[in-house]
């Protein structure tokens, strides 16, 4: 006997233990059948789960069940990335706090040492995380991007190691100074995506730059409306900076080449003051004419613009800040002319000393208090500096080449399409790749230095060795690579990678990506270069792109503004099911999530409600009857099931395989809560407690046979419930005929019949019908009311009468007649060509239900209007999102349906 409700905390670990030790996850291993393969996103070691990796898994694991179902050979493939600079700061932050020695008095070897025990010990904890979301991932394959320190063999170090070699001896990988994100804090090159962007209380400082050899000129001088009155001679230019430190370091000044307010200075030069540095006053279009004075002060050394700039211009950079962004000392120090008294200063008192040395020299014109934009490390929360250093390079433009042109020629696409721009947006400007970290965590770099500054970049200290020759000394690089260079090969080097194996053979190219926007360029884009340069073809077939998971509101989730939702939270509240088919149903292509608990509670009771439905079969003898012959199906009603039950498959099948999963789980939402639960188990309930024995055993194996198909149907996202509902309605099932899981997807010959299929929709509309205008007229829930039928013919008659127990109970009814004419004190409508009328003169007071109809009606008119000027205002259609924008044309769709009703509902009461 079924349990009175579902209890995903017990059952959820039990049903997944289960599969896990059946080897559920693992391919087929059937070579006749087609492959399909999908590898994981690899989640940070050190991360926990949150709402992206719920949304992100949950579409996966959809995808790969179905597919599982479907016969294909699936491979889901696991892994973690080993996550250089979070890792290493775990570590670190651990050592601190136990009092233990510091990373560098460890020294490196013994500091990994210490990160490898780590991870052994503690890292992964999301892989557990996933599990309970019901990820089916081959966790027998699990990868990590460091690959397995135990294994001598380590193919994933031998993968990175080999990738770079080549790539350099190709010219594609090189060594230069660039300006890199330099965190100050962890003394490392970061990627853009490690950088978060915050907006501050901050200062524009506004500051002199004297004109040199005595130079003036005539300035534009504007009344408060920004009215030129006339002009004054200045014997200086204004430049505006946020980090006045770092005109230590300028090299310029620009003006924009039509600005004509400065066109006798170009070639002119200021005198820095501090540094007294002459330095040239250039024409060049990245100054704005429109934005503070039009002139911008040049550092090279310490803003990427600025180094565009200064490159255009051939300025030779100034370096004023060492690796922990104090200022610099030594031969940088004298390269830029830098006084004693400001060398080894904090950055920000460095700051402080230039502004005072300016308001001292009355060369401080204004301090500007504004919000600007700070880039901070998103693991330090340190300000960023650009900084300049000899880092390790990809020379990303030429590998982006047959990346563009795969996604043009069709042979990758992006779901949905519109992401295409983003990629050759990003594609087109690309810039050279910097693969060095200053970390100890990695994949170190295989080059090895010679004394005389000579490189060898090799597979293995040997072999570099080899290269320079006997007794020339090296030392390898100490640095490591980007975290994003390993993952670039995750979707062959997890399948074996540079061996030749079996899964490579079978799973790659893989079918399928699905990620998020923000690392189209990261991961996506490099995954791409890296899998046709060394596998020769694109590494998957489909990108699909999921939007975010906002709050209700359509808020950024976010632990400062406390409106974080934790998946794992939602599982312990509600089960993984309801909060996997609540991602389902609101995963429309390029829409935000606006995620609620409510939403999660709702479908937790639609999971409840499939249970109940199995309670009423189990009740009612409706057993698990395996295949029915469709054509000995008789009754209508049981007809119409199966037509229905078609219908969702095909739509189900067809949104899927489209990643319309938001399609796909709404028809299942549909079938299982209006159609099956609504209202089949309620029409078939005359036809069990009935005499007709051949009826009642028919819709009982209906009933069983809709259920469980129904649960195939669902299972990719649920797959806990229905998991035990498969075993549960059947004892020994799951033993016998294999789990749930590993059944086969329906496919459905089934022909709908269009006499059932008339006859049940009519029967519903009526009910639909009578309970609206019930409602709309006010006429109490409790009272049975008479139903005239208007000059009904004979099919329309049997209808009725063969459906009458139901009409009676579901409609409410006292009884149901036929007449010539409607009857008085009788209001009628309009089912199919049916004229049905209903006795209420009776029931309500018919004044108030006419004033209450115009309120309502006039409110409605009211919201429309109001709706209606809101999408005409093209600043309101362009600057709201796009969810929002659809949203008011849907509540548009929905009044006008509601409003349409109600003026019927009140023209019915029209003679009474």
């Amino acid at each position: 006997m079924l349990d009175q409700r579902f209890d995903p905390a017990e059952a959820e670990t039990r049903i997944y233990e289960a599969w896990e030790a059946a080897g559920c996850f693992k391919p087929s291993g059937d070579t006749s059948a087609q492959a399909y393969s999908i590898v994981i996103p690899p989640p940070n070691v050190t991360g926990v789960l949150h709402m992206g990796h719920a949304l992100n898994n949950t579409l996966q694991d959809v995808l790969v069940r179905f597919e599982r179902m479907r016969g294909k050979n699936v491979l889901w493939q696991a892994g973690t990335d080993h996550a250089g600079i979070a890792t290493q700061m775990v570590v670190e932050r651990q050592l601190a706090e136990a009092g233990n020695e510091s990373r560098r008095e460890m020294g490196r070897d013994a500091f990994v040492d210490r990160v490898w025990a780590w991870k052994e010990e503690s890292g992964g904890a999301i892989v557990g995380q996933l599990k309970r979301l019901g990820a089916s991932c081959d966790w027998s394959r699990e990868a990590f991007t460091m690959g397995d320190r135990n294994d001598a063999d380590n193919n994933m170090m031998r993968a990175v190691t080999k990738v770079f070699v080549e790539l350099y001896n190709k010219g594609l990988i090189y060594r230069d100074k660039r300006l890199v994100n330099w965190d100050p804090h962890f003394q490392t090159a970061i990627s853009d995506l490690e950088v978060d962007q915050r907006e501050v209380a901050g200062h524009y400082w506004h500051l002199r730059y004297p004109l040199a050899d005595d130079v003036t000129y005539e300035h534009p001088v504007k009344d408060e409306d920004g009215n030129v009155t006339g002009t004054e001679t200045r014997n200086y230019i204004v430049v505006a900076t946020s980090r006045p430190e770092t005109m230590l370091g300028d090299t310029g000044v620009a003006v924009h080449p039509d600005d004509e307010r400065y066109a006798g200075l170009v070639g002119k030069f200021v005198e820095l003051p501090i540094v007294g540095r002459r330095v040239p006053i250039i024409a060049d279009e990245y100054a704005n004419p429109e934005k503070g004075s039009g002139a911008v002060k040049i550092t090279p050394a310490h803003d990427f613009n600025d180094f565009e700039v200064g490159k255009r211009a051939g300025h030779i950079p100034l370096n004023i800040l060492n690796a922990t962004a104090h200022i610099a000392d030594g031969g940088d120090a004298e390269a830029a002319g830098i006084p004693a008294e400001y060398r080894g200063l904090d950055r920000f008192d460095a700051r402080k000393k230039v502004v005072e040395a300016f308001e001292a020299l009355e060369l401080l014109q204004e301090i500007e208090n504004l919000k600007i934009e700070q880039p901070f490390g998103d693991r330090s929360n340190v300000v960023i500096e650009p900084w300049m250093t000899d880092q390790w390079y990809v020379d990303a433009k030429t590998m982006a080449q047959p990346a563009i042109a795969a996604v043009k020629e069709g042979k990758t696409r992006f779901v949905p399409e519109n992401w295409e721009k983003t990629y050759y947006n990003w594609m087109d400007n690309i810039q050279p790749w910097c693969v060095s970290r200053q970390l100890w965590w990695g994949h170190r770099i295989p080059a090895w230095f010679a004394e005389d500054g000579t490189i060898y970049v090799a597979h293995s200290e040997e072999e570099a060795q080899a290269q320079a020759g006997k007794g020339v000394k090296l030392k390898q690089d100490e640095d490591v690579l980007d975290t994003w260079f390993s993952s670039a090969l995750w979707p062959f080097s997890t399948m074996g990678w540079p061996d030749k194996t079996a899964e490579l053979d079978t799973f790659y190219p893989t079918a399928t990506l699905i990620t998020a926007f923000d690392i189209i360029f990261f991961w996506v884009a490099r995954m791409m270069m890296m899998g046709i340069e060394f596998m020769g073809e694109v590494p998957f077939k489909d990108v699909y792109i999921h939007a975010l998971v906002l709050d209700e509101k359509g808020q950024k989730m976010s632990k400062s503004k406390g409106n974080a939702m934790d998946p794992l939270e939602l599982v312990d509240e509600y089960g993984a099911d309801a909060l996997r088919f609540t991602m389902g149903r609101m995963a429309g292509q390029g829409r935000n999530i606006r995620l609620s608990k409510q939403a999660v509670e709702g479908n937790r009771n639609f999971a409840t409600k499939l249970w109940n439905a199995a309670r009423f079969a189990e009740m009612n003898e409706c057993g698990a009857p395996g295949e029915i012959d469709f054509a000995r199906v008789t009754s209508p009603v049981n007809r119409w099931v199966l037509g229905e039950l078609a219908a969702c498959e095909a739509e189900a099948t067809k949104a899927i395989e489209e990643y319309r999963f938001n399609d796909a789980a709404g028809a299942l939402y549909k079938f299982i809560w209006n159609v099956l639960c609504d209202w089949y188990l309620e029409l078939i309930k005359p036809l069990l407690m009935g005499m007709d024995d051949a009826a009642k055993q028919e819709t009982r194996d209906v009933c069983g046979y809709v259920l469980d198909e129904t649960l195939k149907l669902l299972h990719p996202f649920m797959p806990f419930v229905t998991e035990e509902l498969w075993e549960r309605r059947a004892a020994g099932r799951a033993e016998s005929q294999g789990f749930l899981m590993h059944q086969s997807w329906p496919k459905y010959d089934i022909a709908r019949d269009a006499d059932a299929d008339d006859e049940i929709e009519w029967v519903l509309d009526l009910i639909t019908e009578i309970r609206s205008l019930r409602n709309d007229l006010g006429v109490p829930a409790g009272s049975k009311i008479p139903l005239s039928l208007v000059s009904a013919g004979p099919v329309i008659e049997d209808r009725a009468f063969r459906h009458e127990d139901i009409l009676k109970r579901l409609a409410r009814l006292e009884d149901i007649v036929l007449d010539e004419a409607v009857p008085a004190g009788a209001v009628s409508t309009v089912v199919g060509e049916t004229v049905v009328a209903l006795n209420i003169a009776d029931q309500i007071d018919v004044d108030e239900a006419r004033k209450r109809l115009d309120k309502e009606i006039a409110q409605l008119d009211k919201d429309i209007t109001s709706t209606e000027k809101k999408l005409g205002n093209e600043a309101f259609v362009s600057k709201a999102p796009p969810e929002i924008v659809e949203e008011n044309r849907e509540r548009i769709v929905d009044w006008t349906d509601r409003r349409e009703k109600l003026k019927a509902a009140r023209k019915s009461l029209e003679g009474l």
